[in-house]
């Protein structure tokens, strides 16, 4: 049976990384089946539920939209979102440390006659493992968790950057992985503030479809918003926008109801109480 109970343990990146890197790549056969990723190959013009929400919001801090610039994708997973920003106009580029993922990744973009390089790396790398710099660096969603370290994530991006280059996040809201996911009404659970500790989680489902991962050990750090916008700042970015909104891509909870649109949300009564993401937009001066 699987332990829903997170501990708090010290434990070594490379050791963290090591078991969340074998969970991952379980998770990148389920994944493809769960998205439905054969619907990109089948309808040229598909766009990922992620990718509708966020090329609004990341298009208002550009000149002229994604068209011609050059994008680097953050732990882009099978790729569906990274193929969704190139379909927008961009040049894209799809970082992770998943070697299951990116073929995954790879046969999409093949399948979808999509142009994008890919590069196996951890995201704390970025800047050693990616040749070039970038005019969007873009991440979304269900990321930061998986960081020990948001100061040098941080200077990753700032690093890749252009001048005047953009960086967007969309994540899930530090307050709302406070809550018991569980319980029937709103009830603070788990800790907000960080310890310095990971959280480790044995669990062999996924947030998409029913499929059961081998490896099921996980590690976690939780981020306060605060923390990551001082990450950013302290590595040079400009924050020209802090968003707070009320749905997710996926369900959180088993209370959330789905929407006409896929995405999930607290009901109705709840929705106005507690945010499920943060979207951040900061710049490179």
């Amino acid at each position: 049976m699987d332990d829903l109970e997170p501990r708090h343990v010290d434990i070594d990146w490379s050791d963290a990384r090591a078991a969340n890197q074998l969970n991952w790549n379980d998770r990148a056969s389920l994944h493809e089946e769960a998205y439905g990723i054969e619907r990109y190959a089948n309808d040229r013009e598909l766009i990922s539920g992620v990718v509708r929400e966020d090329a609004p919001v990341l298009s208002q801090h550009l000149n002229a939209g994604l068209s011609g610039l050059d994008l680097l994708h953050l732990q882009c997973h099978i790729g569906t979102d990274t193929i969704s920003l190139a379909r927008l106009g961009a040049r894209v580029t799809g970082l992770d440390f998943s070697p299951a993922s990116l073929e995954v990744a790879k046969r999409l973009a093949i399948e979808t006659d999509i142009t994008a390089d890919w590069v196996e790396a951890d995201v704390l790398d970025a800047r050693q493992a990616v040749s070039g710099d970038f005019d969007v660096v873009y991440t979304s969603i269900g990321t930061i968790i998986w960081l020990p370290d948001l100061d040098r994530w941080a200077q990753q991006i700032a690093a890749l950057l252009r001048t005047n280059g953009v960086f967007f996040i969309r994540d899930g809201h530090p307050m709302m992985y406070a809550l018991d996911e569980e319980a029937p009404d709103l009830t603070l659970r788990w800790g907000y503030f960080p310890t310095g500790q990971a959280q480790t989680w044995d669990d062999e489902t996924t947030y998409a479809g029913d499929g059961k991962v081998e490896h099921t050990r996980t590690y976690e750090w939780p981020h306060l918003i605060s923390e990551i916008i001082t990450a950013l700042l302290r590595a040079g970015l400009v924050i020209e926008r802090l968003d707070e909104g009320q749905t997710l891509p996926w369900r959180f909870s088993p209370r959330m109801v789905e929407l006409e649109d896929g995405d999930f949300a607290w009901p109705d009564s709840e929705r106005s109480i507690v945010p499920c993401t943060f979207t951040i937009v900061a710049r490179k001066p």
